[in-house]
C-alpha cells in the first residue's frame, strides 16, 4: 500500500490535504473530548455514592447482623 501511494503523488497530495484537513477541523473534536468529560464525570459520581452507600450498607449489615445474635 505504501508503494502505491508513492507511486501516485497526487494521491499522497490529497491524503495530506485531508490530514491538515481534520488537523485544522475543531468543529467535530469539542463534542468528542465533550462527551469523554460527561462520561467520566458520571462514572467519578457513582464511585462517589457507591462509596457512601457501601459504608452505609456494612453499617446497616453490622447492625442486622448483632441484632441477630442477641435473637438466638
Amino acid at each position: 500500500m505504501l508503494r502505491k501511494i508513492s507511486d501516485n503523488p497526487p494521491l499522497l497530495t490529497l491524503i495530506a490535504a485531508k490530514a491538515k484537513e481534520l488537523m485544522e477541523d475543531e468543529s467535530g473534536l469539542s463534542g468528542i473530548v465533550v462527551a469523554i468529560l460527561l462520561i467520566l464525570v458520571a462514572i467519578l459520581a457513582i464511585v462517589l455514592v457507591w462509596g457512601f452507600l457501601g459504608v452505609w450498607l456494612q453499617e446497616l449489615w453490622e447492625q442486622i447482623t448483632n441484632q441477630a445474635g442477641q435473637i438466638s
